[in-house]
This record gives C-alpha cells, structure tokens and sequence, in this order.
C-alpha cells in the first residue's frame, strides 16, 4: 500500500524543505509566515520531529496550499482513479487522528477526505489553513463537534456541516468511539 502513514517524516521533511525552498525562504521566514517556530521547522526538515495536523495546517497555509495539497505533493499525485488501496494515509502522532486522502490532484479544484478522530480526541486548526479553500464535512458514523470561531455545532451521524469565513476551529470528538466524516474542500 502506497501510503503517508507508512513513513511520513522523511517525506513530509523533504517537501516541506522544497516548498520552503522553492519560494526562496529561509526557515526563519517560513517560521514568521507560519506562527511556527524555526526550532521546530528545522526538526521537521531533518526528520527529528514528526508534525502534527495542527503544525502541519500552518505550515500548508503559510505556503498557500491546503493541508491535502501538501499530504498530495509529500505522496505524489495520482491519476484520475485513485485505487483505495493507493490513497494516501496519514496518522497525526498529537491525537491519533487518521486522515485518508480518497482524491486529490492539483489540476482539479475539489478535495475528498475521510477522516477517523478516536474518541474524545480534538483537532485544532487555524484560520490562516482556511484562507484558500470552502468546505463540507458530512459525519458518517460517531459523534462530532465543530467549534469554527464562536460557533459551537454538534452533528449527529448523516448531519453536514458548511463553513463560513476563515476562522480557528476545532474537531471534538465527545462520543466513546470513533467519529467518522468525510470532508469536500473546493479551492477558491
């Protein structure tokens, strides 16, 4: 199985030094654009720290590419059909939270995502990794709570949700088991 999940640092290091590399950035400048530390980035690219999602977000947003379109260039796009064995996963060492990319590729303006949040776990995104994109997160089975700013909504299994304007949210898991959902993201 081709996945993130089965050796995502040493990849993951090297497109993010690529990316950083290609727009002629230092790590300091990355690190400013980013709200992450240069510490932390220079870890990363050496391979000494595997990101979280919410470390990642910031990362994919300060290079102006969703957190998908990262995942997709550290993986290598796909075709037009992306097997389900070939679709990339990725765990998120913080939580535990398991991200499938079902499709992805840069010359199509929509992303599908599964994601798995263990039970009582959360995920912390920032606004700045919503800049660029609109989405919809349809719950497929568990219990899931979105906080996007203020705004709390829980969703019941087969409810969706669509954001708003870019701001700091949250995926709670407040159930006893996993919450499953499926994300849409259309690049603006």
């Amino acid at each position: 199985m081709n996945t993130i999940e089965a050796d995502p640092t040493e990849r993951l290091a090297e497109r993010i030094r690529l990316e950083r590399e290609a727009r002629g950035w230092s790590q300091g400048e990355l690190a400013q654009r980013s709200d992450v530390s240069k510490a932390m980035i220079s870890k990363i690219e050496r391979g000494e720290a595997s990101p979280t999602a919410a470390l990642l977000a910031k990362l994919s947003g300060a290079f102006e590419l969703t957190l998908a379109a990262l995942l997709t260039r550290a993986e290598g796009e796909g075709g037009r059909k992306v097997a389900a064995a070939d679709q990339p996963r990725w765990r998120d060492p913080g939580t535990g939270y398991l991200r499938r990319q079902v499709f992805a590729r840069g010359d199509h303006p929509v992303e599908l995502v599964q994601v798995e949040l263990p039970a009582a776990a959360k995920v912390e995104l920032p606004a700045s990794s919503y800049a660029f994109i609109r989405q919809v997160v349809w719950l497929i089975g568990g219990a899931l709570t979105i906080r996007e700013g203020a705004r709390e909504t829980t969703l019941s299994p087969g409810d969706s949700y669509a954001f708003g304007p870019p701001a700091d949210s949250a995926f709670v898991n407040p159930g006893t088991e996993p919450a499953v959902y499926l994300v849409a993201v259309a690049r603006r």
